[in-house]
């Protein structure tokens, strides 16, 4: 089972989303949603990071397909957590240390920044081969945060993108080798301590408006 922690390194909170699939179970969500509210009890930097060889493969496919009644509630829960990190009071940074799939590679998007393992370790949006329609909200947040190229690309052909190939289409903002994912995640958000958690969110949530209300739209 995948387990989640959050820990302080020099101020600087690290969210391990764990160390297996880091799939979306309910488990996984309470975890991560109990981790993000301690963030914004303490604010501080955030750097989210995998412990084995997946960021994370996104929604939970196997309670899916046994849970299909429940399906919406479950979805409308993961939707709420991307857009909660699209707005959140303090600066984000995505250590993507391996494959980053669907809900996953979504998730990686909704921070600020990504920096991607250089050598192995896939970005994949892979629903049009699994016959998934992306939702009116995540659709929206795919095209917010990269150029529309990229999200017509990534959306539409399913393409698995490697470390290299997806900074140069800008999806994540630098690689770094295995050893230093992590590392120059943190380096990349330390400087940006400090900032009012009150104003940089609502500089977010203006920016982003149209994203967090797709993603939302459906639970009120």
């Amino acid at each position: 089972m995948s387990t989640v922690r959050l820990e302080n390194v020099d101020g600087i909170h690290v969210l391990h989303l764990g160390d297996d699939e880091n799939r979306f179970s309910l488990d996984w969500l309470t975890a991560v949603e109990g981790a993000v509210d301690e963030v914004v009890a303490s604010p501080a930097p955030l750097v989210t990071v995998g412990d084995g060889k997946q960021y994370s493969s996104g929604l939970d496919l196997a309670w899916v397909t046994e849970h299909m009644d429940e399906f919406a509630s479950y979805a409308a829960r993961v939707e709420a957590l991307l857009a909660r990190l699209l707005t959140l009071g303090v600066p984000t940074v995505a250590a993507v240390n391996g494959h980053a799939f669907a809900a996953g590679a979504m998730l990686a998007l909704a921070h600020d920044w990504r920096v991607m393992r250089a050598d192995r370790g896939f970005f994949c949006l892979p629903e049009v081969d699994i016959n998934i329609p992306f939702t009116p909200g995540m659709a929206a947040l795919i095209q917010a945060k990269t150029t529309v190229r990229a999200a017509h690309d990534a959306m539409t052909t399913g393409r698995r993108y490697g470390g290299p190939d997806a900074e140069a289409a800008g999806i994540v903002d630098a690689t770094a080798s295995e050893d230093r994912v992590l590392a120059d995640a943190l380096a990349l958000v330390a400087p940006l301590a400090g900032k009012d958690p009150s104003t940089l969110g609502a500089i977010k949530a203006t920016m982003y408006a149209d994203a967090a209300a797709a993603l939302t739209q459906e639970q009120r």
